[in-house]
């Protein structure tokens, strides 16, 4: 490979370091500037030292030279990992870290040591590395050349150099460490390593290094090539493909190099001299010839070698080739256009006439005939082949197993008897039928059989037993498959829209995928190790199809089935004791599904819209969601793992039948028809259910709410937008409930809340939802400064909430109330105080879009030392706010038209949002100066706040961060 950085082609960087004097490069003069230029070729192990040679100038430059230019106080460390995994690399990592220590004090010589060199067998290694001067260096007027890889000089020149200021650089690494290292270096990279020292330009000169000759697609020269073979004589590869003059490098290759083995040629034109000169090359193994034309092109050549072992001719013109090598064993003539062949071959096993297009039937049978032990046979796309010529192969080539006919427009296998064959191709064979398998039944051997596009094939009924791969791709004719063998594993069928049967026994195939065989209407199976089928897109299937994959079946293994978009199944049924997981997505004429598999871990029924019944009794699942049937009316589920069950959606669900003793989470969101009964029969089933969501199921009253006295692990239930008049069902059974939604219950009267804030009921209550009610202003007030454990208040969209004013008469009361021994409580008209005022737990309130609340007050008195966030936006009658709470991190008033009044003492509020508020500049300025912490401030749309004012906002509270304000002032 060439090192594009180097800017160097294979033969300068060769020549460069050992051209018998010759320079392919650019000269070296005298200036050591130049030098060091030169040297910023240098690769080690493949990648630049630009950086090592800048540090060795960097430190020459500082550090005084003495006697014999040795260097005060330099130590060099190189780290050598190398990493001989999987495949070699070209280059392996060399890291070199040069330090100065002491350049003017100590003049001994710090000498570098190789920290870690770690190789497979984990053996260490630690040797001193010196460094001497560059390659080049100057004696008198002349400049010495790096002297040659092989030269006997080059230790002469080398020791004779004259050190002058120039820095002395070596690296004594051990000989077979380095060998083992240019192992892995291609012939450049050798040549650039080379260049480094005399250890290294020894080491990379081995003939080890240099037994392939690798010239391919180089500009290399007779001349050049001539000196490479006397240099390395005991080469025994050659590889001069698209090189100039390959006759002449050819003629130079067999004739210096008496160790060659492998020769490879192209591009170009090989004269009859060339295959004349093969003789004399006794120990060739392995001839390529590719893209070239064979003497003048109309004339014969003969190809005579007593060893020769593989021999290819490829893409090549030539009349007429005369192949005589008794000890011949894979010939290629592939894409080559000679009309005539004589082969001589007793030994041939492999032969590749494929695409010789001139080869007449006549000269193909001849050709194949004359190699009785031919054990492979390619003649793809020779379309003058005929049964005749294949029948008389059958007859002397008893040993053929391999045989790829395709293309070849005129066989039909008629007579055709090759008992022997295991590979059988026959791509867009026209000739083959269903009448050819006759044929193909006789080779009892066969193991391959590859029919694609053979357009007039309309079945194929085989009975195989070694046959273990089939390929039938666009059979456009195809109907009917029949295979028995006890070994078939791989079934390709694709894209044959005429498939209406298929029927298969195996004990070896595991995988059976025919995706839109939209004809297909009867499967058998006997495969007793099949683990996963996917008929997506067989529109053609009926219910019957579920017998085949039921225990009963032959598919008593089966693990993964996928019926997607089989849009003929109407009901299905599966009763398996294998089943894993089953995909029928898309099956939108399914009504009713009855699935008995108790291992089923996961089923798909995305699509299946007009469903009414499913059974799952019993199944593995540990969820399921069914919110994606809207017509589902009777439910019947049995599944012992099963955690989560989703109905949400399933509006005329009337029937459930939920068998889950582990169910821990159960939404039944919009199951409008879902009455107490199924909902008694569901709570006393399941007893460890922990999250129950019955928004908007009307037809659950009190009767079903009393059965949750069964769940006693129930803390989270929403009955949101019911038609709930009485919670006392829901006190008496939840005695654990921690959040409780009744969003929009707006027929609960105002006494509906007060067992929480006077009869201490849901005493671990921490989450309440009221919003969209219609609770009246004195429940919400009592509510609030009652339930003092409450964390999560939502009162969003309350028409009846008009103020939210903490500092009032009864939270005053509240504050001042103080217990002195007395079992008497103050009390407020019908609200008992509570004998001593605690600090609420209150972190997060919500009041958005309350249209009738005006004030806001919530002064250090209401105790709210754990409210972080509050939410007052969309309330457009907002006037005043002031409020006081230490914990306080986010305040929302956006939308708040009417805001006027703001007062905050929130040292640890960090976001503000007031967009669309009519408040000044200056009153929201005089309202942020105490919020020491704030970061994001949101003024956009405030008519009374222009973006101007932007920087007197920071100076007021220098700790903000972000400030969203309107582009342009209003």
């Amino acid at each position: 490979m060439e090192n594009d950085d180097s800017k160097l082609g294979f033969w300068e960087a060769f020549d460069n370091v050992g051209g018998e004097g010759k320079e392919f490069g650019s000269q070296v003069n005298d200036e050591r500037a130049n030098r060091r230029e030169n040297n910023k070729r240098f690769d080690f192990d493949g990648e630049k030292s630009h950086d090592l040679l800048q540090r060795i100038t960097d430190v020459e430059s500082r550090c005084p030279t003495t006697g014999g230019s040795e260097i005060q106080g330099l130590k060099v460390d190189v780290n050598l990992n190398l990493g001989l995994g999987d495949e070699p690399s070209s280059s392996t990592s060399t890291a070199i870290a040069m330090g100065r220590e002491n350049c003017l004090g100590d003049t001994q010589n710090k000498r570098p040591k190789v920290h870690s060199f770690s190789l497979d067998w984990s053996t260490s290694f630690e040797n001193e590395i010196h460094y001497f001067a560059p390659v080049h260096e100057e004696i008198g007027d002349e400049v010495v050349p790096d002297s040659t890889i092989a030269g006997d000089d080059a230790g002469k020149n080398s020791d004779s150099l004259k050190m002058g200021d120039s820095l002395e650089v070596r690296m004594d690494l051990t000989d077979d460490l380095l060998h083992m290292v240019f192992s892995f270096l291609d012939h450049v990279d050798l040549c650039h390593a080379a260049r480094v020292c005399k250890q290294w330009r020894d080491a990379s000169s081995h003939e080890d290094f240099w037994r392939y000759l690798n010239f391919e697609n180089r500009p290399i020269s007779v001349q050049q090539f001539e000196d490479m073979c006397q240099r390395y004589p005991n080469a025994t590869a050659v590889n001069v493909y698209g090189t100039p003059a390959i006759h002449q490098l050819g003629m130079k290759a067999v004739s210096s190099l008496r160790n060659l083995e492998v020769l490879t040629l192209g591009k170009g034109q090989l004269g009859e001299t060339f295959f004349q000169a093969l003789t004399d090359c006794h120990m060739l193994r392995t001839l390529t010839v590719n893209d070239t034309t064979l003497g003048n092109g109309i004339q014969e050549i003969p190809i005579y070698h007593d060893r020769l072992h593989e021999l290819q001719i490829v893409k090549c013109r030539v009349l007429r080739v005369s192949i005589r090598c008794p000890q011949l064993e894979t010939l290629s003539l592939k894409r080559s256009s000679m009309p005539h062949v004589v082969l001589n071959c007793p030994l041939l096993h492999e032969l590749d006439i494929a695409s010789c297009h001139k080869l007449s039937d006549a000269a193909i049978r001849s050709a194949a005939t004359s190699c009785p032990l031919l054990e492979s046979l390619d003649m793809s796309n020779c379309s003058c082949v005929s049964d005749e010529t294949l029948r008389e192969i059958a007859m002397s080539c008893g040993n053929l197993r391999f045989l790829d006919a395709s293309y070849c427009q005129n066989i039909s296998l008629e007579s055709v008897r090759l008992p022997m064959l295991t590979v059988l191709k026959l791509h867009s064979c026209e000739g083959i039928t269903s009448a050819s398998m006759a044929a193909i039944a006789h080779s009892y051997m066969l193991e391959v059989l590859e029919l694609d596009n053979c357009s007039l094939l309309t079945s194929v009924s085989l009975d195989l037993q070694r046959l273990k791969n089939i390929r039938l791709v666009h059979c456009r004719k195809f109907v009917d498959l029949n295979l028995r063998s006890s070994v078939l594993s791989s079934i390709t069928v694709s894209n044959c829209p005429s498939l209406q049967r298929i029927s298969i026994t195996s004990n070896a195939l595991k995988k059976l995928f025919l995706q839109k065989q939209e004809s297909l209407t009867m499967l058998e199976l006997q495969c007793h190790c099949l683990e996963e089928v996917d008929l997506t897109e067989c529109e053609s299937l009926t219910n019957s199809i579920c017998e085949v994959f039921s225990s009963t079946g032959g598919c008593p293994v089966l693990r993964s089935l996928v019926l997607d978009n089989c849009e003929n199944l109407t009901a299905v049924s599966f009763c398996s004791t294998s089943l894993v997981n089953l995909s029928l997505a898309g099956c939108r004429a399914i009504t009713s599904v009855d699935v008995t598999c108790p291992y089923l871990e996961q089923i798909s029924l995305d699509g299946c819209d007009h469903l009414e019944r499913a059974t799952f009794s019993p199944v593995g699942l540990r969820s399921l969601n069914l919110g994606i049937c809207p017509k589902l009316n009777v439910l019947h589920i049995e599944a012992p793992r099963m955690v989560s069950l989703e109905l949400k959606g399933c509006g005329v669900l009337s029937e459930a039948f939920i068998e889950c003793p582990l169910l821990a989470s159960l939404d039944a969101s919009f199951c409008s028809q879902l009455k107490d009964d199924c909902l008694s029969a569901t709570t006393s089933s399941c007893p460890l259910i922990e999250s129950l969501v019955l928004m908007s199921c009307p037809s659950i009253g009190a009767d079903g709410l009393a059965s949750l006295n069964c769940l006693r692990s129930l803390t989270y239930l929403d009955l949101s937008y019911t038609f709930l008049v009485n919670l006392q069902p829901v006190y008496d059974s939840c005695f654990h409930l921690k959040v409780l939604k009744l969003q929009a219950c707006k027929y609960l009267c105002d006494t509906s809340l007060e067992p929480l804030y006077k009869g201490n009921a849901l005493p671990v209550l921490c989450e309440l939802d009221l919003s969209y009610g219609t609770l009246c202003q004195s429940a919400i007030e009592e509510l609030l400064a009652c339930c003092q454990h409450l964390t999560h208040v939502s009162l969003n969209g309350c028409v009846n909430m008009h103020d939210l004013d903490w500092g009032s008469r009864i939270e005053r009361l509240s504050a001042t109330s103080t217990f002195h021994g007395s079992h008497e409580s103050p009390s407020l008209g019908n609200v008992v105080m509570p004998q001593f005022q605690a600090n609420r737990l209150l972190q997060n309130l919500n009041c958005v879009g309350c249209p009738n609340i005006k004030k806001v007050v919530i002064p250090p008195t209401a105790r709210c030392f754990h409210l972080s966030s509050l939410n007052l936006s969309l309330s457009s009658n907002l006037k005043e706010v002031d409020i006081s709470c230490c914990n306080l991190f986010i305040l929302n008033l956006s939308n708040c038209n009417s805001l006027e009044i703001l007062t905050l003492d929130c040292p640890r509020l960090t976001s503000l949002f007031l967009q669309s508020c009519n408040i000044n500049e200056e009153a929201m300025e005089a309202a942020i100066m105490g919020c020491n912490m704030l970061e994001t401030l949101d003024i956009r749309f405030c008519p009374k706040i222009s973006p101007l004012s932007m920087g007197m906002i920071r100076a007021v509270c220098p700790s903000l961060k972000r400030i969203f304000s309107s582009l342009a002032p209003t």
